[in-house]
């Protein structure tokens, strides 16, 4: 599994787009800005057919400083979610092909679907 990093985007976008990669790079630095802005904001941050941002807030805890072994708190903290579009995770994951079944009730299956097409 590779890592992309930005300037890789910008490259594919340019060349899909066929537009320059300055444009390239101000298209992708204004998406981010606008969606890291309304993330600060406390809004959802949905993309149709990609995902939905939003903030996630953890509650603050007590640890344990490895090195000392001494009770720490943690403080509460605010982190990004990420929730995939089910279109999104059929493309990550194609189902198999299925086989065709067999036997007699299989057999019969196929026979009324080829009938109902027929139709």
């Amino acid at each position: 599994m590779d890592t992309i990093s930005k300037s890789q985007i910008i490259d594919k976008i340019s060349q899909d787009g066929k537009i320059s990669k300055t444009a390239a790079k101000i298209v992708i630095d204004a998406a981010l800005e606008a969606i890291k802005a309304e993330l600060v904001a406390g809004n959802k941050v949905s993309l149709f057919g990609f995902g939905t941002f939003d903030i996630r807030e953890r509650a603050a805890r007590e640890g344990i400083n490895p090195a000392t072994k001494e009770k720490i708190q943690i403080p509460a903290k605010k982190n990004v979610g990420f929730k995939a579009t089910k279109s999104l995770k059929e493309a990550m994951n194609p189902k198999p092909v299925e086989k065709p079944k067999k036997g007699r009730k299989a057999a019969k299956a196929a026979a009324t679907k080829k009938a109902a097409k027929k139709k």
